[in-house]
């Protein structure tokens, strides 16, 4: 019997986007969304999503903010509730901007008589890497869910805030208590048993989960802090499956992609592409769609 699996998608704009991803998938995918609370999706969109059979969860819960605490807490909030609504056997995080590369066929085999987690991880402090080896990530209060670094006035203030602090020699301590810190991207797939692990570990560890508030991006630590300070680590490999260009192009880093990296896409073993933006991206998406919908 093939395995079955659950998409958790956080988005927060494209509603045409949204319908292409869950039209992709078949009865073997169920999928749970979240949508930012200040997101542009109209309530009449939103019930057209949730009419899908597939669709399992679509909630608006957290108002998130690029680089805020609150996309790790939809990201908690849909794992739990998936683990609790799915029979899935794994679990796959993707934005609302992402795209499935590979036939459904291909996701079915793949994961049969699996027993490896897809996640990419590092090690913190990792030398030469951006805002002092992703420490000043940790060390400073980052106010990213009261300040919208999209606006640049409001960035601005928050990178000012975190310059206050250095100037005060002031830094925020890490306890002992807490695991070996790692980092990675935001984006995995995991078994059930692996995501079970967290959420538990969540459920007996608030003090870990409460020491990632205002943490900038602290979706790229959490995940990767816990899984790899457990049995399962031997279980990951360094690789999550998806094809993201970090060169800047297309006025985004990373790279909104386009019709030029079809032949690319084609080549990767990666399951699922990202970023997906409209109208840039609309060339590419018709080229893709016959190669992946083929039986």
């Amino acid at each position: 019997m093939s395995v079955k699996h659950a998409i958790l998608i956080t988005a927060y704009k494209n509603y045409h986007h949204l319908t292409e991803i869950i039209n992709f998938f078949d009865h073997n995918f169920e999928l749970f969304i979240h949508i930012d609370k200040k997101s542009n999706i109209s309530d009449v969109e939103e019930a057209n999503l949730r009419k899908h059979e597939i669709v399992k969860l679509v909630e608006q819960k957290y108002k998130v903010n690029w680089g805020g605490f609150n996309h790790l807490k939809s990201i908690l909030y849909l794992s739990k509730y998936a683990l609790k609504n799915s029979e899935a056997s794994y679990f796959h995080l993707i934005s609302g901007h992402d795209f499935p590369i590979k036939k459904v066929s291909y996701f079915l085999d793949f994961f049969e008589n699996k027993d490896t987690e897809y996640l990419t991880y590092g090690n913190v402090p990792y030398i030469g890497a951006a805002d002092n080896g992703y420490l000043d990530r940790i060390e400073y209060y980052n106010f990213y869910d009261l300040l919208n670094a999209k606006d640049s006035k409001q960035n601005a203030r928050i990178r000012s805030i975190i310059r206050f602090q250095k100037r005060l020699g002031f830094k925020r301590k890490v306890s002992e208590k807490m695991p070996k810190l790692y980092f990675g991207s935001t984006w995995w797939s995991l078994s059930r048993d692996c995501l079970n692990y967290v959420i538990d570990f969540t459920k007996k560890n608030e003090y870990v989960l409460n020491r990632f508030k205002y943490t900038l991006c602290s979706e790229e630590f959490y995940f990767q802090t816990i899984i790899m300070n457990s049995a399962f680590a031997k279980k990951v490999t360094n690789n999550n499956l998806r094809y993201i260009d970090w060169i800047s192009r297309n006025g985004n880093n990373p790279a909104i992609l386009d019709e030029t990296d079809y032949d690319k896409l084609m080549q990767t073993d990666a399951l699922f592409a990202r970023k997906f933006e409209y109208p840039k991206s609309t060339s590419l998406m018709k080229k893709i769609k016959p190669f992946i919908t083929i039986i």
